[in-house]
Formats: C-alpha cells, structure tokens, sequence
C-alpha cells in the first residue's frame, strides 16, 4: 500500500459527540489511550494526526506563534528530523498558526516529535520558526491539503506503517470521504448530553469533503464496563 494503514481512533458521546458535557459523567477509564497508546494495547501506531482545531483545542491553545518575518529564506521542500521516539504528533496546519514551544509532544506517558503538514503557500516566517525548533515538516499541496500525497510521505519519509487519525470531526470525514481511512475504532461512552452546538464523530465541510453517505463493515464489539469498543471496516477504503 503507497501509504499507512489509517485507523480513526474516537470516544464518543452516545449522541456521537466527541466532546462536551457528557464527559463530566462518562465512565470510560483510560480505555482510549491503553488501546492507542500503551504497550500492551491493541494498536501501536508510529503516528497520531489531527487537524489544527483539535490540536489547538487539546495542546496549544489558540497561543500565537512568535515568527519573524525577516527570517532569512529556509531551502524549499519538506525538513525531515527523525524521531528519538517511537511516534510522531503529525498535524495538518497548511496556514502555520500553531504555536509549538518546543519540539516534544508529550500525551499522558506517551512521548512523540511533533511533525507538521503544511503546504507551498504555508510562509517562509512558520517555516522558520519550525526549523529553529527542530520541528520537522512536510509539503503536500499547493493551496489545498493533498491527503495523499500527505501520507505517502509519512511512510516513505518517516517509515510509519501505521497512523491513528484523531480528529477532528472535519478531518475525519475527510479522509473518509478520500477513502483514505481503513478502519473506525469507536470507545463509545456510557453518557450524552444532547447538545446541538459541540462538534461529531464526522462532519462534512463545503470544500472539504461532501455528505456522500459511506458504509462500514462490522468487525468487532468489547464491553468494558458500561463502555463499549466498536470497530468496523471503512468499506470505501482505497489501497
């Protein structure tokens, strides 16, 4: 396969949202990460992607990077810096707002380098401020993302085989959409909230991604308390 094998890795609320309210009284465990993240779980991705909200909702929190824009020119093309660990927090961000402080990405006991996703028109300012964290990067596309070309460079640039899809709903819907995610992994939580205003599972976005339906295949259920571990295959799913 020219990419990784991609899961989509979720929890959600019983009404399919991915958060809100309902997580004040979900009684999942640490159910999500032990599948994702621990040694003994079921999955062992070398990389996590996720969109720049998620990532800016979750880690960076809407902070401002500090870029210079006098920075000298960097060489065209991607900046590839190996991971001293045994992932990478990869994160679509074509425009360059996210404001890393430094280059390690640290998730409960989970290390990783961060990798960003950017593109041609991404500024030469946040390519600048990247390098001189030793953060590295790829380009993949112009004025759009190309997923594709996106996750060829993963494998081919980072040897990752297999990469868990985070987020957010927009993203998700997106490579679903492409036929670029294999598999849904869904710890569905014991609680709802009802909320009409906070984000889903999936979500289409005019340019993105269209509400085409796509089925899913059942591969699997565990119950784990009152939560439960579906997994189905993505039956659109390109090779």
């Amino acid at each position: 396969m020219d990419r990784p094998y991609i899961f989509c890795h979720m929890a959600t609320s019983l009404d399919g949202k991915i958060n809100g309210a309902y997580a004040s009284v979900a009684d999942s465990g640490n159910l999500f990460y032990h599948l994702a993240f621990e040694s003994d779980g079921y999955y062992h991705p070398q990389g996590w992607l996720s969109g720049r909200t998620t990532t800016d909702d979750n880690f960076t929190h809407y902070a401002k990077p500090d870029l210079d824009e006098d920075a000298p020119e960097v060489p065209a093309g991607d900046f590839i810096v190996k991971s001293p660990w045994d992932m990478y927090y990869v994160s679509i961000d074509i425009h360059g707002r996210l404001a890393w402080d430094s280059s390690e990405f640290i998730y409960n006991d989970t290390h990783a380098l961060v990798l960003e996703v950017l593109t041609t028109k991404t500024s030469n300012a946040y390519k600048a401020f990247l390098r001189k964290l030793n953060i590295p990067y790829i380009i993949a596309g112009d004025d759009e993302l190309d997923a594709p070309l996106a996750l060829k460079k993963l494998k081919d640039l980072f040897g990752m085989e297999t990469v868990m899809l985070g987020g957010g709903g927009v993203l998700n819907w997106s490579f679903i959409q492409q036929g670029l995610c294999d598999e849904l992994s869904l710890v569905l939580k014991n609680s709802a909230d009802g909320s009409t205003d906070t984000p889903t599972l999936f979500s289409a976005t005019k340019g993105l991604s269209e509400n085409k339906p796509v089925s899913f295949t059942f591969k699997n259920v565990e119950p784990h308390g009152s939560t439960v571990w579906l997994r189905y295959l993505v039956d659109n799913a390109k090779s």
